[in-house]
């Protein structure tokens, strides 16, 4: 018997799961992998072949398409994964042929706050420890790809600040006039480390690099990342890599890793991480884990490769897009659905009793604190009102063309008042409504929600993308800010304005995607607006260029591409056992 999760952490439900799991070669011959398409990384992880399984699957018809977003989430998240899992689990009770497809976690809140995404309670993906530490390298690999492009840019820097133009001949080197004022990248880390967001490189002297203002992101944030989400297979991933702008020369004109040649061997770094990695529920049903989070500065999506290879392999795919739909799905229905050419047959918006009280006037919640007081009682009052939270996200649901299945994520303490109260305005905003309570029973207790997504797979489809490429970048934007966040209309600093004018006047650049960095805890650029607030305009003070991954990133508002670490990390909690070597205190 699974153990109580209304008494255990989290990371004793999956060691207690972990003694019977299954290994990865039954997960293997469940999906119908051949044995060469499974790469084993021990007993229970694996990574999968890609193109072994399109090439000998390539006539097989695709099955369901179902993803999975969420209302705006509270700092504490609303359970995408958990739900992701649950769903999985309770289409298993169902006996269809089902594969859940999530991303990878990252470092960064794995050791913070927010823990490893691995779900939660009697709904996980497991083994956790593995999956929350590092899996098979795949972060590593896109650290070591992308701070090598750095190294490239910055050796230049100092080789063409110490030669004349015969002495870089002399090292086959061409002059390429990088101005230190316009690089475009960063440093990465996965870890949350603010004291790293601005710092000053090339101190000594003339050997020891050329001297500038620099920074670091956090991992997730590289354009790498995106790339491998959104790239089809290795030759596709060769030639976006060679696109990344790491800088601009004195006369305005990009500088790309291809002219610091080192696209290749930055590749090379990258060709076993394409390759998908293939873990498990607690209930045993298959879970692609591949590409990385944060929708909020990155494209937040698992990748293009895994949920294709899981639409040949399974009946039914469910995929998660991180925070709330006016983020990550927004980002999936208009970035990677238009690089995969896949349509989704139904979507999950996920909400919490929690989450509908904050954004009906409870106090915000705080990372690392105790929840207020206010939330362990009931109020009807403030769920109504944070139901219009809820019912802007299923809206930005159906102008995709796409059924919407409300998930109300249910915990032991959610009254039968509040949710009858979100089931009677969800039902009314035309979505099916199933309450779901995988977290305490796992897939018994999430049949309701799959019984519901289901059926919405059974509706007609009328997908369509809310903008066309030839749509100029400023009236995307504010599409974008008007129909999903509900905004006014958008304002530019002067350096935002100048690159979007650029951008659109330039061929090439004005025919990339649009995907936008913005505060995952509000509609709006500011995180303490809640609800749906009205009367306001999105600030948009930069525009970075991604054109490997082939999109252009508008920054709203004052969020920071390297979070910080808050002053209670999940790290003070995590140990190892010394005889056992087991780690705990994971969640």
């Amino acid at each position: 018997m699974p153990l109580d999760p209304t008494t255990h952490a989290d990371w004793q439900i999956a060691e207690e799961a972990e003694k019977s799991m299954k290994t990865i070669y039954e997960i293997g011959e469940k999906l119908g992998l051949e044995k060469e398409e499974l790469l084993p990384h021990g007993h229970y992880v694996a990574k999968v072949d890609f193109k072994a399984v399109l090439n000998r699957l390539s006539d097989r018809p695709d099955g369901k398409y179902v993803v999975v977003t969420a209302i705006t989430p509270t700092p504490l998240g609303e359970g995408k994964s958990t739900t992701t899992m649950g769903l999985t689990q309770g289409m298993g009770k169902r006996q269809k042929n089902v594969i859940a497809a999530i991303r990878q976690p990252s470092g960064g809140p794995t050791m913070n706050i927010k823990g490893s995404a691995a779900g939660g309670g009697l709904s996980q993906c497991i083994p956790l420890t593995p999956f929350s530490l590092g899996l098979t390298g795949d972060i590593n690999a896109i650290m070591n790809a992308h701070n090598l492009a750095m190294v490239a840019l910055t050796s230049r820097m100092q080789h063409e600040f110490n030669y004349n133009d015969e002495q870089l001949a002399k090292r086959k080197l061409r002059r390429l006039n990088i101005d230190p004022r316009t690089v475009e990248m960063k440093w990465i880390m996965d870890f949350c480390a603010q004291a790293l967001r601005d710092i000053i490189i090339g101190l000594g002297g003339k050997d020891d690099g050329f001297m500038m203002r620099s920074g670091f992101a956090i991992a997730v944030s590289s354009e790498i990342m995106a790339i491998l989400a959104v790239a089809r297979d290795l030759k596709d991933m060769r030639e976006r890599m060679g696109k990344i702008v790491v800088a601009y020369d004195k006369g305005g004109k990009p500088v790309t890793t291809s002219d610091l040649d080192v696209a290749g061997a930055m590749t090379a770094w990258m060709a076993d991480a394409i390759n998908p990695n293939l873990m498990q529920t607690l209930e045993g049903q298959p879970v692609f884990v591949h590409a990385g989070p944060f929708a909020n500065i990155a494209i937040g999506q698992s990748s293009i490769i895994a949920d294709r290879i899981g639409l040949k392999l399974g009946d039914y795919v469910i995929t998660e897009a991180g925070f709330g739909a006016d983020i990550g799905f927004e980002k999936f229905w208009n970035l990677k659905c238009r690089f995969s050419g896949l349509k989704p047959n139904a979507a999950v918006v996920v909400a919490t009793i929690r989450a509908l009280k904050c954004h009906g006037g409870a106090p915000i919640p705080v990372p690392g604190r105790p929840i207020p007081a206010e939330y362990k009682g009931e109020n009807v009052g403030w769920v109504e009102k944070g139901c219009e939270n809820l019912i802007h996200h299923v809206k930005t649901v159906e102008k995709a063309g796409i059924s919407p299945v409300v998930c109300i994520n249910a915990f032991y303490d959610d009254t039968e008042n509040e949710i009858a109260a979100v089931k009677r305005l969800a039902e009314a905003a035309g979505a099916r409504v199933a309450v779901s309570k995988h977290w305490q029973y796992g897939g018994d207790g999430a049949l309701e929600l799959a019984d519901a997504v289901l059926d919405a797979c059974n509706d007609k489809n009328e997908f369509r993308l809310l903008y066309e490429l030839t749509t100029p970048l400023r009236s995307r934007i504010e599409t974008l800010a008007k129909e999903v966040y509900g905004a006014n209309g958008v304002e530019y600093t002067s350096e935002a304005l100048a690159k979007a004018k650029r951008i659109e006047e330039d061929p090439e650049l004005s025919k990339l995607g649009t995907c936008m960095v913005k505060t995952h805890l509000s509609l709006t650029d500011n995180p303490n607006l809640k609800g749906v607030p009205k009367g306001w305009k999105l600030h948009v003070r930069d525009i970075l260029t991604y054109q490997g991954a082939g999109f252009v990133v508008p920054v709203a508002g004052a969020i920071k591409l390297m979070p910080g670490t808050a002053s209670d990390p999940a790290y003070r909690r995590v140990d190892v056992d010394v005889e056992t070597g087991k780690v705990k205190g994971l969640f």
